[in-house]
């Protein structure tokens, strides 16, 4: 029997044993919008996302949560990883009123899982740092959604890992590769950002009500990339940054490096567009790579 990873063993009544053997885990890249949203719960998008987690809770099932957010970027060259237990939430914005700083969103981290994810990106040729630090508000804002600490608790550790902070996609996508291995140890890899962000334009929908014309023609190249068959997906993602309407998408692209990593740990799984929303200079898309039984995928298709 192979050795099961050293956080699993610390969580032993989540390990699988020889007649319950782990299921690989599905990937994702999640939508997650800015800290209004936690209070947006009227929003589709927010209602998308709650049946995700549903679908996440009662059909994934995984052992634990491993995120990146488009909120946390190191260095060019290393990452770092959240090794706290019991890590805070980070209130990453200002401007926003009072009560915005006082909402929590209880989650526990494991340090035997952050051990494991640097021990096998180290053996991949990548720097990571161990450090302590809270989950920010790309994470929580949107797992407020998704996992209701009420309604849809996820009672598993989350551990969040950094990107790269440079607009190389193509290492951010041998990253989600490196990660791959995780999924047949019951792990979760998520990516959440956003698949068209233009914080710039935002102003000028608001006061015309109207969709730029870059969100949708980018959301649906960024569909065609995403979806496209395993042995194409990693040329035609790399392909996409350099579209014409890249730039007006994303000035700046940590919201969609997220996807990168998603899809490089997807391996050979397709990928699928579960959901999308255009709205002014963004675009709700939430995505899934690799399957959870026919049940989940009709459900949110």
């Amino acid at each position: 029997m192979p050795t099961l990873p050293s956080f699993m063993r610390s969580f032993g009544r989540s390990s699988p044993t020889p007649q319950e053997p782990t299921a690989r885990t599905p990937v994702y890249f999640l939508g997650i919008g800015g800290p209004s949203f936690i209070e947006s719960t009227t929003h589709p998008a927010y209602t998308k996302l709650s049946e995700i987690g549903q679908e996440i809770t009662k059909k994934v099932k995984p052992k634990a949560v491993l995120v990146l957010s488009a909120h946390w970027q190191e260095g060019p060259g290393k990452l770092q990883i959240n090794a706290a237990e019991d890590a805070d939430i980070i209130y990453d914005f200002y401007g926003f009123p009072d009560h915005f700083y006082e909402y929590d969103y209880p989650n526990t981290g494991s340090r035997e899982l952050a051990e494991d994810v640097v021990q096998r990106l180290k053996g991949a040729g990548i720097e990571v740092e161990k450090v302590r630090r809270g989950l920010d508000h790309g994470v929580w804002a949107g797992f407020m959604a998704a996992f209701d600490p009420k309604k849809n608790p996820l009672k598993v550790p989350i551990v969040q890992l950094s990107l790269f902070d440079n607009e190389d996609v193509d290492q951010h996508y041998r990253l989600g590769e490196a990660l791959k291995g995780f999924r047949d140890e019951g792990i979760l890899i998520v990516g959440a950002g956003l698949a068209v962000h233009n914080l710039r334009d935002i102003r000028v929908t608001r006061a015309t009500g109207k969709t730029m014309p870059y969100t949708p023609t980018f959301d649906e190249a960024l569909k065609d990339a995403a979806t496209a068959a395993p042995e194409e997906r990693r040329t035609k993602m790399a392909e996409l940054i350099k579209r014409d309407d890249a730039r007006q998408a994303h000035p700046t692209i940590e919201h969609l490096l997220p996807i990168y990593v998603a899809a490089g740990a997807a391996g050979e799984d397709l990928g699928e567009q579960i959901w999308t929303l255009h709205e002014g200079s963004m675009s709700w898309a939430q995505y899934r790579f690799g399957s959870v039984g026919k049940a989940g995928v009709s459900k949110l298709a």
